[in-house]
C-alpha cells in the first residue's frame, strides 16, 4: 500500500533501491541508531536485496516504505510500521533518512503518514522507540505531538525513549 503526503510518496521498495539501502545501512553514523550493541554495517548489494525482500514480505497494515520526494523521485530514506519485538502485539513506527537528507522535515512528514495509516487501520496505539540519546528523533517525535512516556527497558537490550500516538 502506497501513501502520499504533500511532498512525499511512501512506497514499497524495489530491487532498484538496493544501492540506496546499501549506502544507508553501510554507514556507522546511521546504523548506530538502529540496533542494540555494536553497529553491524551492511556489506554488499546481495544483503541489501535480501533486506528489501524481507521488508516487502510484511503483511498489511505493517510495512517498510521507501520515502521518495514526489517532485524529484529521489529516495531519501524509509519509514516503517512494525511490531515491537516480544511485546505481545504492540506496534511501532520508525524512520531512517540518508544523512544528506536531514533537516527538510521528511522524517516528520513520513512518520505522520505511517502513524495515521496505522491508527486508521485500527491499531489503537502506536509507539515510537528510540535510543535515549537520539536527540534528532526526539525532536521529530515532539514535532509529531506524541506523548512522551519517558525511558523504558522493555523489548531491547539498551534503554529506549518511548513516545505514544493514539
Amino acid at each position: 500500500m502506497d501513501l502520499e503526503t504533500g511532498r512525499l510518496h511512501l512506497r514499497s521498495f524495489t530491487p532498484d533501491d538496493a544501492g540506496f539501502v546499501l549506502d544507508v545501512l553501510g554507514r556507522a553514523d546511521v546504523v548506530r541508531w538502529l540496533d542494540d550493541g555494536e553497529p553491524q554495517l551492511m556489506g554488499d548489494l546481495d544483503a541489501a536485496r535480501a533486506k528489501i525482500v524481507f521488508w516487502n514480505e510484511l503483511v498489511a497494515p505493517l510495512q517498510q516504505w521507501a520515502v521518495e520526494v514526489r517532485e524529484t523521485g529521489t529516495v531519501v530514506g524509509w519509514v516503517c510500521l512494525v511490531p515491537v519485538p516480544d511485546s505481545g502485539g504492540l506496534f511501532q513506527v520508525g524512520w531512517t533518512l540518508h544523512p544528506d537528507q536531514h533537516g527538510h522535515g521528511y522524517a516528520t512528514e513520513a512518520a505522520r503518514a505511517a502513524i495515521d495509516h496505522g491508527l486508521g487501520a485500527g491499531l489503537g496505539e502506536i509507539r515510537v522507540l528510540m535510543m535515549v540519546d537520539n536527540a534528532a528523533s526526539v525532536r521529530v517525535a515532539e514535532r509529531l505531538g506524541l506523548r512522551d512516556l519517558g525511558v523504558t527497558e522493555q523489548w531491547y537490550e539498551s534503554p529506549s525513549r518511548m513516545f505514544l500516538a493514539t
